[in-house]
């Protein structure tokens, strides 16, 4: 595979404009501050739904090159672990370390007692 710079540089600048265009339409149709309780409520929580639906899949499948019950299971209690910290009002910093803390001992663990 052969490093292209200008499919790159295309690409970036596809990303860059369509980023833009996403954020610029809502101020040019939407002029007026938005009433509706509903609506406001919904794009309040939108952000947090993007960031879940784009994260949630990764962190399940991100702690073993070959998708295992074991690398699943240390990647849940990683997660469960970010949430735990997370829900009692730690810092960003501390809820990372502490779940990759718990998946890679869930990970040393079972590669332990699986010999």
């Amino acid at each position: 595979m052969t490093f292209d710079l200008q499919r790159v540089l295309l690409s970036m600048a596809i990303m860059a404009v369509v980023t833009y265009i996403i954020r610029v339409l809502p101020l040019a149709i939407f002029k007026k501050k938005i009433q509706n309780r509903f609506i406001r409520s919904f794009l309040a929580y939108v952000p947090y739904a993007v960031l879940a639906a784009m994260t949630f899949p990764a962190i399940l499948f991100s702690t073993a090159e070959a998708v295992t019950v074991q690398s699943v299971v240390s990647a849940a209690v990683g997660l469960l672990v970010a949430l735990v910290l997370a829900y009692k009002d730690k810092g960003l910093l501390t809820v990372a370390v502490g779940a990759t803390a718990a998946a890679f001992l869930v990970e040393q663990i079972t590669r332990i007692f699986s010999v």
